[in-house]
């Protein structure tokens, strides 16, 4: 069923990568279309990436699959523009020693003003509303090993999840560093077993990571996604918070205000806030994603027939992967669904000139 497919959909992706490089460069995407953004652009610099420029709108980040050589990642506005638009080599797929799918999310993050991807040799750079890309920072990948990482709100510090995945499951490490030069690092977590970390995101000055099963051979509700989120303090690992549980799993992308978590029964989803604690409860029919809004109003509940929202009687015709703003979601494409924005307010959905699943927002904290 399609509301099922969704919720793996949900920043999903079998990938993986080859080995790291280096250097620093600022550029003008060729990609990048008219929108309503602010003036001025970053400037070309030899040694590290040019100073953000604050945002005056929000938007989504979108990104395609990287089952092709290379993948594009698109920034789309609220009217459905294409602000700007790159692409990069397709990391490498990485499996569970042949014996099943290593489970990753997309080689993306956002911060308040950038959104960052990373290409088949582990670089990770930026890209802004005004079209300009470069390098940020170098990532470990190579053979079975992937790194997945989340740049913090600010641009300061980014946390990387080093992960070599084998047929018993995975080895991980965590490690957060500033993203200029890769000074102040920390090695902070380790594991090995079944069980995988992504780091999703920042919430204020706490780090998010998800907790995911590591590998996958099948599919159904739940299988291959987030099963709970863990609010950690950047410098120890230290656990503040959970939201989500073995007995009900995250079941959509979380937002600044928090997430939703579904019943195993698929019976009931529960709304909570970042210390895990539940503000709401609202039944369902049955197994499908379910999206909280940036300010915590309403939750978008996706099936086969479109998208419905708590709190109001609109129901817009798009499967949505993902809130732009409390007053706009996004829904993703694929071979006969075009990318599309929703307006919450009026009901009217406008078409959208690119390709991509939802895979963030800009301003890009939790």
């Amino acid at each position: 069923m399609k509301q099922v497919t969704s919720l793996v959909a949900v920043a999903l992706l079998i990938a993986g990568c080859s080995a790291p490089g280096s250097s620093a460069k600022t550029s003008r995407s060729a990609n990048a279309s008219s929108s309503s953004l602010p003036s001025s652009s970053p400037s070309p610099t030899a040694s590290g990436p040019a100073s953000p420029v604050p945002l005056t709108a929000v938007f989504a980040l979108l990104t395609t699959t990287t089952s092709a050589d290379k993948y594009t990642v698109s920034i789309v506005g609220i009217d459905g523009k294409v602000v700007a638009s790159t692409q990069a080599s397709s990391p490498i797929a990485v499996t569970c020693a042949d014996a099943a799918a290593a489970v990753m999310p997309y080689p993306v993050s956002t911060s308040n003003d950038r959104a960052y991807y990373m290409d088949a040799q582990g670089v990770v750079r930026f890209l802004t509303v005004q079209g300009d890309t470069g390098r940020a920072t170098t990532v470990p990948i190579g053979g079975g090993r992937r790194s997945t990482f989340a740049v913090s709100p600010d641009d300061q510090r980014i946390a990387v999840v080093v992960s070599d995945f084998t047929s018993a499951g995975v080895s991980l490490r965590l490690y957060v560093e500033d993203l200029n030069g890769g000074t102040n690092h920390v090695d902070i977590f380790s594991s090995s077993g079944p069980t995988g970390l992504w780091p999703i995101g920042w919430h204020g000055a706490n780090l998010v990571v998800a907790k995911v099963p590591a590998c996958a051979s099948g599919g159904g509700p739940f299988c291959c996604g987030p099963s709970e989120l863990h609010v950690v303090d950047p410098a120890t690992a230290e656990r503040r918070f959970t939201v989500g549980n073995a007995t009900c799993v995250i079941t959509g992308t979380p937002s600044p205000a928090g997430a939703v978590c579904e019943d195993t029964k698929a019976s009931q989803d529960v709304v909570l806030d970042w210390t895990g604690a539940s503000s709401r409860t609202f039944p369902v029919p049955g197994p499908m994603a379910a999206y909280l809004s940036p300010d915590g109003r309403f939750v978008a509940l996706v099936s086969g027939t479109g998208t419905s929202v708590t709190g109001t009687n609109k129901t817009l015709q798009m499967q949505a992967c993902g809130w732009i703003d409390s007053n706009h979601l996004i829904a993703g494409s694929d071979s006969q669904v075009q990318t599309r924005v929703g307006d919450l307010t009026t009901g009217k959905v406008v078409p959208v000139a690119v390709e991509g699943a939802c895979a963030g927002r800009l301003p890009g904290g939790l």
